[in-house]
């Protein structure tokens, strides 16, 4: 079993311990399970299956995720991955980030995952995984205070609000302890999505979005390789995945048009969420009564 590398740089700014990142007592198990009994419709199902959240911390866990990410990317949607280990979706960043798993407790498999990629360590890499798809610039002031979010996939039999709420919670201890305030990603939307091919249910998305969450012109961002809005019917009565709707009712923003990903054949719309942001009965069930205080004191000093 290989233990994953302790980074050499800061977490944040604040010179934090590498230690505040990874509790230490079950507080994120019980959590998991306060927020699929306080915000999940279906969360008694959730809280039967007995599952767990954890950051990842040897490197077989993270080839679990791993696993997990393939069997969906390319087995459900038909992603072109790079097989750098068979039946694992790997890249470059992996080794860079921290990864989050939600680990059933009746069969030990991992059942969903996010990655986080923090401001020290997306400096080592080079860049965030956005900036290859976004041009980033209108966000310089704020990439020491940003984490940025990927790779999220729940199993089949697992996409419940239970496990997703479960996960956000983990997410939102980390940016409280961690003194970060600002979450990016790029949320995928098929470009087959209900029944719809060829982008026109992504256009029409986006326009639906844009007229309700976009983001201020001062966080606005531009995609490299845009999908062509213009040649696609935007007039669609469609709903966003599940997991975009989720990001909306958590306050996040979106910050400009999609970008096409040929890769993974989706529509990618750049993110935002502040945890200031966040509506207070979320943060409730999200933090625990320290971080909570400890949220209070980042704020006012922000």
């Amino acid at each position: 079993m290989k233990e994953l590398p302790t980074p050499t740089l800061d977490l944040s700014p604040i010179a934090l311990p590498r230690g505040s990142l990874h509790l230490q007592s079950p507080l994120c198990g019980e959590l998991a399970l306060a927020c699929t009994n306080g915000l999940a419709g279906n969360g008694t199902q959730a809280a039967s299956q007995g599952i767990t959240v954890a950051w990842a911390r040897h490197l077989d866990e993270v080839r679990e995720a791993q696993q997990l990410r393939y069997s969906i990317f390319a087995g459900e949607m038909g992603a072109v991955l790079p097989k750098t280990i068979p039946g694992h979706d790997v890249d470059l960043f992996d080794d860079f980030c921290e990864h989050l798993l939600v680990t059933d407790g009746r069969s030990g498999r991992v059942v969903g995952t996010y990655r986080v990629l923090t401001p020290a360590q997306a400096a080592r890499v080079g860049s965030f995984y956005a900036d290859l798809e976004f041009d980033l610039t209108r966000l310089r002031q704020w990439r020491s205070r940003m984490v940025e979010l990927g790779r999220s996939c729940v199993h089949p039999d697992f996409r419940h609000g239970g496990v997703i709420l479960a996960l956000w919670g983990a997410l939102m201890q980390f940016m409280v302890r961690n003194r970060l305030d600002m979450m990016i990603g790029c949320a995928s939307i098929p470009m087959q999505h209900q029944g719809l091919a060829g982008g026109h249910a992504a256009a029409s998305i986006w326009r639906q979005i844009s007229q309700t969450h976009l983001a201020s012109v001062d966080h606005h961002v531009l995609p490299r390789l845009p999908l062509p809005l213009r040649a696609l019917d935007d007039s669609l009565d469609v709903q966003p995945p599940a997991l975009i709707k989720g990001y909306l009712r958590l306050g996040a923003k979106v910050l400009g048009p999609p970008a096409w990903d040929p890769d993974f054949n989706t529509a990618d719309l750049p993110m935002m969420m502040r945890t200031a942001d966040l509506p207070a009965r979320y943060r409730r069930h999200f933090e625990a009564p320290q971080d909570r205080a400890c949220h209070e004191v980042v704020t006012s000093a922000a």
